[in-house]
């Protein structure tokens, strides 16, 4: 078993060392060029590197590394630019549902490919699923590009009333096309001296240990824990995603009812962000004491559906304490979270390799979902933060 498991971590952990380094150069350039430009480079980038993953794995190990890296490093601009266009797209009543739609697409993306690998190699090889999700990719940048419009008021056929309804109230900088002036580099120093700011580095920290340890090994899960074979891993880790969508999406259009029938910002954010925190917690110790693959699955259905509340949590009041470093700060809670990511899978590997169990690594996790909801709740704020003054 250590020779598989350790090949699955240096795969995951190669992936998440390339997503570390791109995320807050990432934001930078959102936030100077938007959501669209940076989106289109991101995927184009991406997938080249999953469509070359066969011709490298036939070179070295190393080489497939390489491009396991490149794929972290382009992945790392698209919440950034998926925000970045939330924010400019949509007012302040609607960006959770909307948000909530558009995350609800990556977990559904989620589930297609658990879904589809399996089938695809069963017939084209090991590497099908490599050369035909990488022509999927470019196939959507070239519907993208000139499909997408970068801002409301760049769209040809937007209407006057439309664009009073979504821009009023918002005070953003408008993308650049060219080279007419310099990037101005963030106020990091000013963005790390508030505690809102932690509130959402801790926050997205503990959602991507979660995620990405769901989504590295929860099939290598029901295979050791459970004995079944891989593509029925596949479905038991396929299931969960598809409740995240429609929970993801749910707790979008609550959140915002609660603020367009007068509950305040701030409370809304932490009451979504509580139970997307809180309630995986709980479901990890259930997902812990469970006999069956069947029981084991539908804890872990219910972990991931609430651990989507909360996109209208910390991933909405991204926009809201900063929306003119909206970019930049989702790259710094992106980065954070991705140190705890790599960590999380480091760790599920060190108590699966040498202790031979998931057991101890659940009960961590939920230990640290109730910390994270307890710091949550004491510092985040739904208003926006002064990050340019002297306060």
């Amino acid at each position: 078993m250590v020779m598989p498991l350790c090949f699955w971590h240096c795969k995951q952990s190669s992936f998440l060392w390339g997503y570390l380094m791109s995320p807050i150069i990432g934001g930078a350039l959102v936030d100077y060029y938007g959501g669209k430009r940076v989106m289109a480079y991101g995927v184009a980038l991406w997938s080249l590197a999953t469509f070359l993953s066969p011709w490298a794995a036939g070179r070295s190990i190393w080489l497939f590394l390489f491009t396991r890296v490149l794929l972290g490093i382009a992945e790392g601009v698209a919440l950034p630019s998926m925000n970045n266009m939330v924010l400019r797209w949509f007012p302040r009543t609607e960006r959770s549902s909307a948000v909530a739609i558009a995350m609800a697409g990556f977990q559904l993306g989620n589930t297609i490919g658990l879904l589809l690998s399996p089938i695809i190699m069963s017939r084209t090889g090991i590497f099908g699923p490599f050369v035909i999700f990488g022509l999927f990719g470019f196939l959507w940048v070239l519907v993208w590009i000139p499909a997408i419009s970068g801002t409301p008021g760049e769209h040809a056929q937007i209407s006057a009333y439309e664009l009073e309804y979504i821009t009023k109230g918002q005070k953003l900088v408008k993308p650049q096309i060219g080279n007419e002036k310099q990037i101005k580099v963030p106020p990091f120093s000013k963005l790390l001296s508030k505690w809102p700011t932690w509130a959402l580095i801790c926050a997205n920290a503990m959602h991507s240990w979660g995620y990405f340890v769901i989504l590295s090994w929860m099939p290598v899960y029901f295979k050791t824990i459970y004995h079944v074979n891989l593509r029925e891993a596949a479905w038991f880790s396929a299931v969960p995603w598809v409740m995240m969508a429609v929970l993801g999406y749910v707790a979008g259009v609550v959140s915002d009812m609660l603020i367009r029938n007068g509950t305040s910002i701030t409370l809304t954010r932490k009451i979504m962000q509580s139970i997307g925190f809180l309630g995986p917690g709980i479901a990890l110790l259930g997902l812990n004491a469970a006999k069956s693959p069947i029981t084991a699955s539908a804890w872990l259905t219910i972990a991931v559906g609430l651990k989507s509340f909360g996109h209208s949590g910390f991933l909405v009041n991204l926009q809201e304490i900063a929306p003119q470093y909206a970019g930049v700060l989702h790259g710094m809670s992106n980065t954070a979270g991705t140190f705890a990511a790599i960590l999380g899978t480091v760790g599920a590997g060190f108590f699966v390799d040498r202790m031979g169990s998931f057991r101890g690594f659940l009960i961590l996790t939920s230990l640290l979902y109730f910390s994270s909801a307890i710091f949550w709740d004491i510092f985040a704020t739904g208003e926006r933060v002064d990050f340019d003054g002297t306060g």
